[in-house]
């Protein structure tokens, strides 16, 4: 293995953190973060980005805004 540089880390960043690197490159990207503070900061500022998001969306919206949206979508079909 060897440190692949900060400029590869963070280009290859979200194919790594959804494990879509191959093999090789993953553990250089692993061992890049581990001994890199600033692109270990960035993969903690992806992880935790794309773990809210996930979260977010198995939510229900609102009644009130699901209402809403219905409403304006079908405001919208009507006039076309």
């Amino acid at each position: 293995m060897s440190d692949c540089g900060c400029e590869k880390a963070r280009r290859d960043l979200e194919e790594y953190l959804r494990n879509e690197v191959c093999k090789t490159e993953q553990a250089d990207i692993a061992e890049h973060l581990a001994n890199c503070p600033g692109c270990n900061d960035e993969a903690l500022v992806s992880r935790t980005l794309t773990e809210v998001l996930a979260r977010s969306c198995k939510e229900a919206a609102p009644e009130e805004l699901r209402d809403q949206v219905l409403a304006t979508l079908r405001a919208v079909q009507a006039t076309h």
